[in-house]
């Protein structure tokens, strides 16, 4: 059952805030919803599910992006989820900004204790995908995928893993190798432990390498230049030797004087939403 935490009018549609108990998670979860108007009244529409980054909310994206406007004139439903379970009382869970409560890395935990209750990667491919079809008007057959940093490496991970699922997948100054990064180092090692051949499951280069042009009509990412985490973590140019390899369109556009904030989300937002409805809306 979907508990309606708050409802706003936005750009002629809803915007609301919600919770569920997530099987899943074994922990009540947030999320956040855009409807345009034609979805509130009961029209399929396609349905973009945005991923946000270390230390943010379900909130976050539908505040600081800007992306309500042109979803309603594209009429496209936009979902975004929290960005880890809340509340699983594990010791130490908050001790970190990049890993624990904040940062649950779209993977499903192996390594207790963390197995128990961080499984975003499940969460989001299926019982939230689940609950926006059944209860907000979405599309099943046209679904994509995008987020940012740490979500921007969910979305790639996703939608790579799933291509049935997802038709299109973009992102914002992704961690497109997280296993050969320091962020990726700490997440993976605690939460699917020692063995670095159970991290590539959830590294984009690495599974990019073994497909064969698994989104053939392209995959966008848009990066800063003036982005502080660009050379040590984000390390776009492994995701684009693989996309060589695999034979896949990609787009990588860098922006001198950008960083890694919504500043520079909110600029391109409208690129990604108009990429996205261009291969959704058929």
């Amino acid at each position: 059952m979907i508990e309606k935490l708050s409802e706003h009018g936005c750009f002629g549609g809803v915007q609301g805030f919600y919770q569920h108990a997530s099987a899943e998670i074994g922990l009540p979860m947030r999320f956040s919803v855009f409807r345009p108007q034609r979805a509130v009244a009961g029209e399929k529409l396609p349905v973009l599910f945005y991923l946000a980054g270390l230390t943010c909310t379900e909130e976050t994206f539908m505040t600081k992006g800007g992306a309500q406007r042109l979803a309603a004139e594209l009429g496209l439903i936009l979902v975004s989820p929290d960005t880890s379970p809340r509340g699983a009382g594990i010791a130490g869970e908050s001790d970190s900004w990049d890993f624990g409560v904040g940062a649950g890395f779209y993977l499903d935990a192996t390594q207790a204790p963390w197995s128990k209750h961080y499984r975003m990667y499940s969460y989001v491919v299926n019982e939230l995908r689940q609950a926006v079809l059944d209860e907000f008007s979405g599309d099943a057959q046209r679904i994509g995928i995008f987020g940012h940093s740490m979500g921007g490496h969910g979305a790639l991970t996703l939608a790579l893993r799933n291509p049935g699922v997802y038709r299109s997948v973009s992102a914002f100054a992704p961690i497109a190798a997280p296993s050969q990064c320091p962020w990726g180092h700490k997440a993976f090692g605690n939460y699917l432990g020692a063995d670095q051949s159970a991290w590539l499951q959830y590294d984009a280069s690495e599974l990019m390498k073994g497909l064969r042009t698994p989104y053939p009509q392209g995959i966008l990412i848009d990066q800063g230049l003036s982005d502080k985490f660009l050379a040590e973590q984000l390390l776009p140019e492994q995701f684009e030797l693989a996309c060589k390899q695999a034979k896949q369109p990609l787009t990588v556009r860098r922006h001198a004087g950008y960083d890694h904030g919504y500043y520079f989300i909110s600029t391109f937002m409208e690129d990604h939403l108009r990429f996205h409805h261009g291969i959704l809306a058929d």
